[in-house]
């Protein structure tokens, strides 16, 4: 597994290597040996390969096959809020595992991943006590997004139990709004808004028609609000109520890179520099 997998990523770099800004840039030095097995191996065309497609095609090529599989870990020595968070992130993500990180390194648990076809890992850390970043990485390839995590409302933390009654486990409605922007990135064919809005919506499989169960990803200001909710039809099918069932919280998306978060050398797609924070008309995710 382990020798299929380093198989697989170098015929990845390949293909990066060969297309966008990339393209014309000398070959990566331990692919040259290997350039003509490589090309041959890519040029044997089928159903899937025989349009041509960039390695943003490739990350996400299998998402419509199966149902996303995601393990959901902290930062090392997790407090009790962070861990209180986590389990409710567990019934928020469809077909989500929680891990108990231990003594364990990012890239083991990354390889553990990829070897039980699991395809996110999501990794949430914090700030005495308090969670403060989420960590979203695609397997097996990437892409890695980091986001701060701010305001965190947890259903352990809402007094009234009964008001937001128990959390269903269905596949839920997405609601993304405003992921839009015009400029382009120059290394994909669309921006950053539906880039974010692309990583997102694929850690959550595709639901029933008559799912009751809601989850919102909401962009403002380049702010992004969770928000989960049931609905109900009492009155008739044009009265509907919404109740939220949390938690909530806010992600400030600040790097995306073309890699998963194990890999230090992975080519950053996008960060955030100072001078965006500084900015008050520049709008990065939506219009």
């Amino acid at each position: 597994m382990l020798r299929r997998n380093v198989r697989l990523r170098r015929e990845y770099i390949y293909r990066k290597s060969l297309e966008g800004k990339e393209q014309g840039k000398p070959i990566p030095t331990e692919l040259r040996n290997e350039e003509a097995e490589l090309r041959r191996e890519i040029d044997l065309e089928d159903e899937n390969t025989a349009i041509p497609k960039t390695n943003i095609d490739d990350e996400y090529a299998s998402a419509s096959e199966k149902d996303p599989k995601i393990l959901l870990t902290t930062s090392r020595n997790p407090s009790a809020p962070l861990t209180q968070f986590v389990k409710e992130l567990k019934i928020v993500f469809p077909n989500a595992q929680r891990m108990n990180r231990g003594g364990q390194v990012i890239s083991e648990i990354i390889e553990t991943c990829r070897a039980h076809d699991f395809t996110d890992v999501v990794l949430v850390h914090e700030h005495r006590g308090v969670p403060d970043g989420i960590i979203i990485s695609h397997l097996p390839f990437g892409p890695t997004a980091y986001f701060g995590l701010l305001n965190v409302v947890t259903r352990h933390d809402i007094k009234d139990k009964k008001a937001i009654g128990t959390m269903p486990e269905a596949y839920p409605h997405l609601i993304l709004n405003n992921f839009s922007t015009k400029d382009v990135l120059p290394v994909l064919a669309l921006n950053l808004g539906q880039r974010t809005a692309n990583i997102l919506k694929h850690l959550f499989p595709v639901p029933k028609p008559d799912t009751k169960r809601i989850i919102t990803f909401a962009n403002q200001a380049d702010y992004i609000s969770f928000r989960h909710h049931i609905y109900e039809k009492r009155g008739g099918p044009k009265s509907i109520e919404l109740k939220e069932i949390g938690p909530r919280f806010e992600l400030r998306l600040y790097q995306v890179k073309l890699g998963t978060m194990d890999q230090s050398e992975a080519q950053t797609e996008w960060v955030i520099r100072p001078y965006m924070n500084t900015s008050k008309k520049q709008k990065i995710l939506g219009d």
